[in-house]
């Protein structure tokens, strides 16, 4: 197997990854036993989730860099704009764990979700793109795909993994910050 190859099945499995650990984590945060024992483990532990929310966005944006800038992929207009949701997340989560500030949520979920939706879009439209609503009529199409990992993964569905994950993570850092503050 070759470098290309290994590093495309590692992306496209970590995103899996990502997606699974972020459907368990919210359903950790939707049922009251499982939020209660969350926070109670993490308590005061805020950096530890925007640790990991800053690692799955570093991963994210090298992987996009990689595509585009190492592989060649031209970036379509909707990677664009899911890059624009992605690449900040990078420094604000970072500075945000050097610093201990668990109220990074408050702007950093907004990207997250946003991106999220973008990513979702694009995947709606890779599958059916009839769904296209002229978006991207110029330059590199979005309803086409560089990538099928799997028969099913994506680039979009990559990058929505990795920002399903990262907003569950600020999820979780939103109740510790709220926990935090009723102690």
């Amino acid at each position: 197997m070759t470098l290309y190859a290994t590093l495309i099945t590692l992306l496209a499995g970590a995103s899996l990854l990502a997606g699974a650990m972020a459907i368990g984590l919210g359903s950790a945060l939707f049922v009251p036993g499982g939020r209660a024992s969350l926070v109670d483990a993490l308590v005061g532990r805020a950096r530890h989730p925007i640790a990991w929310a800053w690692l799955v966005a570093l991963v994210a944006s090298s992987g996009s860099l990689y595509l585009s800038e190492v592989v060649g992929f031209v970036p379509c207009l909707l990677c664009w704009y899911q890059r624009i949701a992605m690449y900040p997340l990078v420094l604000v989560l970072g500075v945000a764990m050097v610093r201990g500030d668990a109220s990074v949520w408050r702007y950093a979920m907004p990207l997250s979700i946003v991106g999220g939706l973008i990513a979702a879009y694009h995947v709606v439209i890779q599958l059916q793109p009839s769904l296209d609503v002229g978006a991207c009529s110029a330059g590199a199409s979005c309803t086409g795909k560089y990538l099928n990992v799997f028969g099913f993964v994506s680039i979009p569905v990559m990058a929505g993994m990795g920002f399903l994950l990262v907003t569950a993570l600020l999820a979780l850092v939103r109740l510790l910050e709220a926990a935090e503050v009723e102690v």
